[in-house]
């Protein structure tokens, strides 16, 4: 006869989300909306954004509406892992600056116990997924996938529309130089 343990209390666990869709598309005003709430459960909530980002604030993630929360400038993922180890709740945005080992970051993050939350670009301007986003898809507990609106014909929004003929595939800008398209509106522009 085969003998049961009896049920244990769960123990607890960490989890990653990730907000990945196109620029404009509301990635990082949904990531300020989770993490506003994690601060209103009274959780320990600590943010994290690229150095390479400083296009409105270089202490703040900030949405294109203006809604923001304080942050700490990070140049590499390994960073985050000591600087979140009082967190319960751990936010990254612009997360397709980073390098691959990102995934491995936030894996490790969830492993103690962490709540981790990361938003970034999906595809890059020529519609290529973008590092480390597709990784973090793979090994996330929950994925939201957010659209913009199609500024050419109003259609739902999935790929960053480049309105320069740069062809360097990291490139900071806002809306002087990226807006939101559909499918069918997107094109690769042809580099000087």
């Amino acid at each position: 006869m085969m003998e049961t343990k009896p049920h244990s209390m769960p123990q607890e666990t960490g989890w990653i989300e990730v907000i990945a869709g196109c620029m404009f598309s509301g990635k990082t005003e949904e990531l300020i909306r989770r993490l506003r709430r994690a601060m209103i459960a009274k959780l320990k909530v600590r943010i994290f954004k690229p150095i390479i980002d400083t296009r409105y604030s270089s202490n703040k993630i900030v949405s294109h509406s203006e809604q923001a929360l304080p942050s700490t400038l990070v140049d590499s993922p390994h960073e985050i892992l000591d600087l979140a180890e009082d967190a319960q709740v751990v936010g990254i945005d612009e997360a397709q600056f980073f390098n691959g080992d990102l995934a491995d970051v936030c894996n490790e993050l969830a492993n103690r116990g962490k709540r981790v939350i990361v938003a970034g670009l999906d595809q890059d301007y020529t519609g290529v997924p973008f590092e480390p986003i597709p990784h973090l898809l793979a090994v996330s507990e929950y994925i939201t996938k957010t659209l913009a609106i199609c500024v050419v014909c109003g259609n739902p929004a999935d790929k960053t529309q480049r309105k320069t003929a740069s062809s360097e595939r990291v490139l900071v800008g806002a809306a002087d130089s990226y807006e939101a398209r559909c499918r069918k509106c997107h094109y690769i522009p042809q580099s000087e």
